[in-house]
């Protein structure tokens, strides 16, 4: 930025350079409209190149020691608001030009006068058909006659955009004559087309200003973000010690890398938008300071240079929108929510050991951690599936137990009592064994179609992923758990049914003989089946 400041004062004077801070001398204009002294530029062009202190942006010149081409407005502008003497001819009396409107001057003489002089030398008769005008008119009044052919100004060329004389129009083209306007004509048009032009730069002037605080309080935001982030990421990666020190660094690392990128991505825009300020303010100063300044005919003589250079600058590509946003995400994935969740993940179902036990209860870490869930009384759709699934699961886990304790019962019976057990029981346990098994497999599988949904309210609240994660992960072991008991369930029972339906024979080939009791037992010396008769 060649040493000017970051962020320009927006009262600087519009016909002061920003580099020597002195009135402008010769001033120049660059192409992206920054106005300089055109000795603060010389000696800056580099490979026909010449990049503008202020913004960084490159302006074509000719030459190592070439300039840009010299501003006519501010130029105008400079010279009006100096402030020169002006000497009567006559009694030698000094007037400053602000003061011109107390002086004279005759046209006639081409001399200056004051207003006593005025009244006492050119009073006379002599004196009378001499014109005499104010001398501040006379000063505005310099370009009322064409440089070629010293007529006066009747008509202005639409096309051209320049001033003609009688002879310059009797010496067009009649093609061209179609586009020529009366002087009066052309500048009521011109402060209506310039009107509009810096009602479009004040747009653009608000807009700037809106954007500058928006990327000033986007800083903020991007400081506070890299701050919250960071502590998170310590407060996190502290409690797992030494196996996340590596990442925690990278971490570090990547937020403060992100810091420096969109710090320097926005500082960037920021500077190009606080450079653009100046500009308008220039320029807007300018239009104000032109048309106060400027009559009709220097109007219609540089007012569409101007109009030309504002329309050029509202459509210049100004960066108004931020490039970057103020979010600092260290993580692939956004958030640390989805690494907490990983990290915090429960083991899946192949990785955790499977316990044949039939007297396993469900895990009391899970019921624990489910009944603490619901007692905080939150209305989130993971406590209503908790609600849901504590119901399905008694009523599943009741009719295990029942179908368990008939199973141990016929079990009992038949190896240790040795009772003879009905075939009609054996069909019903099975039948309730496969509808229990459809039923867990249907609830199983309704709860791993709402991992989707889970899994997205975890990212948003990782604070109780971990133990929503974890009971839902023992919920789906539990299913499975009661799948393997029932499973055990159905191979005990296969187990026991030839030996059921071989009694039941033995059964029918003794039914006939009436008044006997059977009692079945198994001989250790024999591998058949004795049938002993008690009358």
């Amino acid at each position: 930025m060649a040493g000017l400041p970051l962020f320009p004062l927006d009262d600087l004077h519009p016909l002061v350079c920003h580099m020597c801070h002195e009135q402008y001398r010769q001033p120049c204009l660059l192409d992206c409209y920054h106005i300089f002294c055109a000795s603060c530029l010389h000696g800056r062009a580099s490979e026909n190149r010449l990049i503008c202190p202020l913004c960084g942006c490159p302006s074509a010149v000719k030459g190592t020691n070439a300039l840009p081409p010299e501003d006519r407005l501010l130029k105008f502008l400079v010279e009006n608001s100096a402030e020169s003497v002006v000497q009567c001819s006559n009694c030698e009396t000094e007037c400053k030009t602000q003061d011109a409107g107390m002086m004279y001057y005759c046209n006639t003489c081409s001399q200056p006068l004051c207003g006593p002089c005025r009244e006492t030398t050119h009073k006379a008769r002599m004196f009378s058909c001499h014109e005499i005008v104010s001398l501040a008119k006379r000063a505005k009044e310099g370009h009322r006659k064409c440089s070629l052919h010293d007529e006066l100004y009747i008509m202005f060329s639409t096309e051209k955009k320049s001033m003609l004389c009688i002879k310059c129009f009797r010496d067009m083209q009649v093609e061209s004559r179609m586009h020529c306007i009366d002087i009066e004509t052309a500048y009521a048009q011109g402060c209506e087309i310039l009107d509009q032009a810096v009602l479009a730069v004040k747009e653009l002037q608000t807009s700037a200003r809106e954007a500058i605080l928006l990327l000033k309080a986007m800083l903020g935001e991007v400081r506070a973000n890299v701050e919250e982030e960071e502590s998170a990421i310590c407060n996190l990666f502290n409690s797992m010690q030494e196996k996340l020190a590596d990442r925690k660094r990278i971490l570090l690392k990547a937020a403060q890398s992100q810091h420096e990128e969109k710090e320097k991505a926005l500082k960037e825009q920021l500077s190009h938008l606080a450079a653009l300020l100046p500009t308008l303010q220039v320029h807007l100063v300018t239009c104000s300071a032109f048309l106060s300044s400027a009559n009709k005919y220097e109007f219609l003589d540089m007012g569409y240079q101007l109009m030309e250079r504002l329309c050029r600058i509202v459509k210049l590509p100004h960066r108004l929108r931020p490039t970057q946003s103020s979010k600092v995400s260290p993580t692939h994935s956004g958030t640390l929510t989805s690494s907490w969740s990983t990290l915090c993940r429960s083991p899946s179902l192949s990785d955790m050991p499977q316990v044949p036990s039939l007297g396993r209860r469900p895990t009391s870490h899970r019921y624990i951690c489910t009944k603490v869930l619901l007692a905080e009384g939150g209305d989130t759709p993971f406590t209503e599936h908790c609600r849901n699934y504590e119901n399905s699961y008694q009523m599943l886990q009741t009719e295990i137990q029942k179908l368990k304790d008939q199973v141990q019962e016929m079990h009992r019976d038949l190896t240790k009592h040795h009772s003879l057990i009905n075939t009609d029981t054996m069909g019903e346990i099975l039948e309730r064994s496969l509808h229990i098994d459809q039923q867990i497999t249907s609830q199983y599988s309704s709860v791993q179609t709402l991992r989707g949904v889970f899994e997205e309210i975890w990212e948003e609240t990782f604070q109780r992923v971990a133990n929503e994660q974890e009971i839902y992960e023992a919920q789906l072991h539990d299913l499975l758990q009661l799948k393997q008991e029932n499973s055990y369930l159905t191979t005990i029972a296969r187990q026991i049914g030839p030996y059921i339906l071989s009694i039941a024979k033995v059964k029918e080939r003794l039914e006939p003989r009436a008044g006997t009791v059977w009692v079945v037992g198994h001989s250790q010396h024999c591998s058949n089946t004795d049938v002993v008769v008690v009358c």
